[in-house]
C-alpha cells in the first residue's frame, strides 16, 4: 500500500480507495465553492463595506454642519448630532444584517428556520418592549423635526413648564412651582410650544359705561405709543400695544381689549408694565373704572 493511501486510510478511517475518493469530492467541493459561491460573499462585502463608508460620510457630513455657527443655537446642533448618530447605528445594524443573511445563504445554512426563529423572538420583544419602541420613534421625530428646545416653554402630556432636557426616549419639564416632570415621549401626542418667535399679550381694561368711548381709547393709543417709545421695553416689543376697542359691554361696564405681541420671555416684564402705565393714564385723565378689578389679564400671558 503506498504510504500517502496508507495516511490518508488513518486520517479518515476509510479503506485507501474510500479515502481518495473522499478526498477528491472535498476537492470537487473546494474548487465549486472558490469558484462561485466565493466571488458573491467577497462581492456581498464590498458592498457592505462601501454601504457603511457611505453612511459615515454622510453622518460625519452632518456632524460637521451642526458645527456652523449659523444654526439656530447649540442645542439644535446637538440635536443633529444625537439624530446623526442614531440614524448611523440603525443603518449600519441594516447593512451588516443584510449582508450576514447573504453570507449564511450563500454558505448552504437553511435560512427558514433562522428567519422564523428570529420572527418569533422579534415578536415577543416587540410585545415586551413596545412602549419603549413608540418612546424611541416618537422621540425621533421630535428631535429631526425641532419641535422644541433646551430652554423653551411647553405644553405636553397636560403638564406646562421649561424643556430642561430631552432625549429620544424622554422629555425633562420643570414647572412655574418648581417641580420636575418626566413625560415619555409617547405620551407626547400634541406639542404647544409658547416660546417660538412672538407672544401675543392680552389685557381688557374695564371702564365705567357712562365714560366716553372715543376718549378711552384716545388714552389707551397715546399710552401705547409711549409705552412702545420708552427704551427700556423697546427692544422687548415685536410691535407697538394695538387697541382693537370694545370687547364687551356687561351691565356697567365696558372692556377695552389692548393687544401687544412681544418676544418670548419678556411677555410678565411686560404685562406688568403696561398694567402699570394703563393704570396711571386713566387716573391721570380721571377715568372711573367699571369695577374693582380695572385691568384683567386673559389669553396666552398667565401670571408667573
Amino acid at each position: 500500500m503506498p504510504a500517502p493511501a496508507f495516511l490518508l486510510s488513518l486520517v479518515t478511517g476509510f479503506p485507501p480507495q474510500r479515502s481518495l475518493d473522499v478526498i477528491n469530492a472535498w476537492g470537487d467541493d473546494a474548487f465549486d465553492f472558490l469558484r462561485h459561491q466565493a466571488p458573491r460573499i467577497l462581492a456581498v462585502l464590498l458592498v457592505a463595506l462601501v454601504l457603511s463608508r457611505l453612511l459615515k460620510l454622510v453622518s460625519r457630513h452632518v456632524s460637521q454642519l451642526s458645527n456652523r455657527q449659523d444654526l439656530p443655537s447649540s442645542v439644535r446642533a446637538q440635536q443633529i448630532r444625537t439624530l446623526s448618530s442614531v440614524t448611523y447605528s440603525i443603518g449600519l445594524f441594516v447593512i451588516v444584517f443584510i449582508a450576514a443573511m447573504q453570507i449564511l445563504a450563500l454558505l448552504g445554512v437553511n435560512m427558514g428556520p433562522l428567519l422564523a426563529s428570529a420572527g418569533v423572538a422579534g415578536l415577543a420583544i416587540g410585545f415586551g418592549a413596545q412602549t419603549l419602541v413608540k418612546d424611541f420613534i416618537n422621540g425621533f421625530f421630535i428631535l429631526a423635526e425641532n419641535q422644541y428646545d433646551i430652554g423653551d416653554t411647553v405644553r405636553v402630556a397636560g403638564v406646562q413648564g421649561v424643556v430642561e432636557n430631552m432625549t429620544l426616549r424622554r422629555t425633562v419639564l420643570r414647572d412655574a412651582d418648581g417641580t420636575v416632570h418626566t413625560v415619555p415621549s409617547s405620551e407626547i401626542k400634541i406639542v404647544s410650544n409658547l416660546s417660538r418667535d412672538w407672544i401675543q399679550v392680552n389685557v381688557a381694561i374695564s371702564v365705567a359705561y357712562t365714560v366716553d368711548s372715543d376718549r378711552v381709547m384716545a388714552i389707551l393709543k397715546q399710552s401705547g405709543q409711549d409705552f412702545a417709545q420708552d427704551p427700556a421695553f423697546k427692544g422687548m416689543l415685536v410691535a407697538a400695544p394695538e387697541v382693537l376697542g370694545i370687547d364687551r359691554v356687561s351691565g356697567g361696564a365696558v372692556d377695552y381689549l389692548v393687544t401687544v405681541r412681544v418676544f418670548p420671555g419678556s411677555q410678565f416684564a411686560v404685562k406688568r408694565e403696561l398694567q402699570r402705565r394703563t393704570k396711571a393714564a386713566l387716573e391721570a385723565n380721571k377715568i372711573e373704572p367699571g369695577d374693582p378689578n380695572r385691568i384683567v389679564m386673559s389669553g396666552a400671558a398667565t401670571a408667573k
